[in-house]
């Protein structure tokens, strides 16, 4: 089976990988140090994969400008053998007819995003966004040939969004490689980020504000948990989203674990403090808030060692 999996994305491992990570605008301190945070760590993890080609877009790159002349820059290299990843963290919105990724200046729809990923000729091609509200991006998005992730199943579920975390550690975690090929599947990260935020909200005891969904045709609906044995969700079985590197397989060990465990802790420390603000004064709200994102930075600069 293993032997099989590995004949099905053989192009793809043979071919680059166009990776496009864009941190949107956060508003406040938490926010843009968390969105920064994220972007910073999926480059990394980008960028140690074989065959691969990353532009980052974070701060005052990530503009609607800068997001449409990199689509045309990866339309003139690209090949039909290649594959396009684009993730999307930050904050989006939904009017009740069009989603928006939230951007410095102008915030760029999903029918933009879409139009400009058509002219790109790799055959394979994922958006992953992460986004407050991205659900209401899906429709806009889902192309035959293109698998969409989104962490909300609608514009309407609007909070902030815990999903970006466990995509992230999907992609250093060993674990979520299932079939254990050493090549995590768009499928694969999926399930494993899905069945990690369904997790937070039932051990932190919270109404979940987020549920996730992934569809890889132009007519799918998006599922929540796909089922193989149903056809579903098969083209997302074959898109490879990441060949583990040196930077996962350095996740391997104890050392490196159980820092990834502490900043897990800590994030949720953020949160659960997020949700004392109205209630505490806002000089203490900023002293602990900024206390936290300190063991944060100091945790990822042990992980980077």
């Amino acid at each position: 089976m293993k032997r099989y999996l590995l004949m099905l994305i053989a192009g793809p491992l043979a071919a680059t990988t166009f990776y496009v990570n864009v941190g949107g605008l956060g508003g406040q301190e938490d926010y843009e140090s968390r969105f920064k945070a994220n972007v910073e760590e999926l480059d990394k993890l980008t960028k140690g994969a074989p065959a691969s080609k990353v532009f980052s877009l974070i701060g005052a790159q990530s503009t609607k400008v800068q997001l449409k002349e990199t689509f045309a820059q990866i339309a003139k290299e690209a090949k039909a053998e290649d594959a396009l990843v684009v993730t999307l963290i930050g904050h989006g919105t939904f009017d009740g007819v069009e989603y928006k990724f939230n951007l410095p200046g102008p915030d760029v729809t999903a029918k933009e995003l879409s139009m400009w990923m058509l002219p790109v000729p790799a055959k394979r091609q994922l958006i992953v966004n992460t986004t407050s509200a991205s659900g209401g991006s899906l429709a806009d998005l889902r192309q035959d040939g293109r698998t969409v992730i989104t962490a909300t199943k609608s514009g309407t579920e609007k909070l902030s969004t815990v999903f970006p975390r466990y995509w992230l550690e999907a992609l250093r975690d060993p674990q979520a490689d299932a079939d254990k090929n050493d090549v995590i599947s768009a499928l694969e990260a999926y399930r494993y980020a899905e069945s990690k935020t369904t997790k937070y909200y039932e051990t932190n005891k919270r109404l979940a504000t987020e549920h996730p969904l992934i569809a890889d045709t132009a007519s799918a609906q998006g599922y929540r948990t796909p089922d193989a044995t149903k056809g579903e969700a098969m083209v997302a079985m074959r898109m490879p989203v990441l060949i583990f590197g040196t930077l996962q397989n350095a996740a391997k060990t104890p050392e490196k674990q159980a820092l990834l465990k502490q900043r897990e802790a800590v994030e949720q420390q953020i949160d659960n403090l997020k949700l004392r603000k109205a209630a505490m004064p806002a000089d203490q709200y900023r002293l602990e808030m900024r206390n936290l994102l300190l063991q944060v930075a100091r945790i990822q600069q042990e992980l980077d060692k």
